[in-house]
């Protein structure tokens, strides 16, 4: 199974810091935040790795990762050109996936502490569709939010101002091939942007979108305070 770590976007709730880098090079740790994506697919076996980011940095991410040899992994590069939204950054990956295959998607800023292995295989033996997986959070109005009845996702609400469960929608997706002929079929959202959240909707209403759940940490190290959090969840397992 393939890999796609997108790692692109303005980052503009790390600002200043995100002024001069993109926020995925920004430090978690002792590393890089875009290695710990790196090193979770590679392992869960993840060799063939497309890193999708902007203009912004993107011959730092070259420098440090380079071809993706000392992390057991071979990394290709896709610019994506203007901000326009997770699922406009995912289909660039188009031509990286072949027809028939299933692959993990990773949003860059997303940390966790779980395996990918459980996931991806039960999406091995998904016969078709896509999977979400969730993580049970005391602030869902900061999440997607995915809407159950009997153990199954009916919808995702985006960032709902009274969600109906729990369960946040984090930044790790499973897809087959069918999922850049969804993300054609939508317009942007109010806000200029292809949404993510649509595109899993559309699985959601054909019945073919299937979850996983997140046992240990998880955090979108998208703010100070949660880029903070991310350092101190990382040194906690490291210690």
């Amino acid at each position: 199974m393939k890999g796609v770590v997108l790692a692109g976007g303005t980052g503009s709730r790390l600002r200043p810091l995100t002024n001069i880098i993109n926020k995925h090079l920004l430090p978690v740790g002792d590393l890089p935040m875009i290695q710990y994506a790196i090193e979770k697919l590679s392992k869960a076996g993840v060799q063939d790795i497309l890193l999708i980011t902007g203009k912004q940095s993107a011959g730092l991410y070259l420098e440090y990762l380079g071809g993706g040899d000392k992390f057991g992994v071979r990394l290709t590069y896709k610019l994506q050109e203007k901000a326009g939204g997770i699922a406009q950054a995912l289909s660039l990956a188009e031509e990286f996936i072949h027809a028939g295959e299933k692959f993990v998607v990773l949003l860059g800023d997303n940390l966790f502490e779980d395996s990918l292995l459980p996931f991806m295989e039960a999406f091995k033996h998904q016969k078709e569709g896509a999977m979400v997986i969730l993580k049970e959070v005391t602030d869902p109005r900061r999440y997607g939010v995915a809407k159950m009845k009997d153990g199954v996702i009916e919808q995702i609400e985006e960032k709902p101002e009274h969600p109906s469960s729990n369960n946040a929608v984090t930044g790790i997706y499973l897809f087959d091939a069918s999922v850049f002929g969804v993300i054609k079929t939508q317009a942007p959202s109010q806000r200029g942007e292809m949404e993510i959240t649509d595109v899993n909707n559309v699985y959601a209403a054909e019945g073919s979108l299937s979850h996983g759940f997140l046992v240990g940490w998880w955090i979108d190290a998208g703010t100070h305070e949660s880029l903070f959090q991310a350092t101190l969840f990382i040194r906690k397992e490291d210690s």
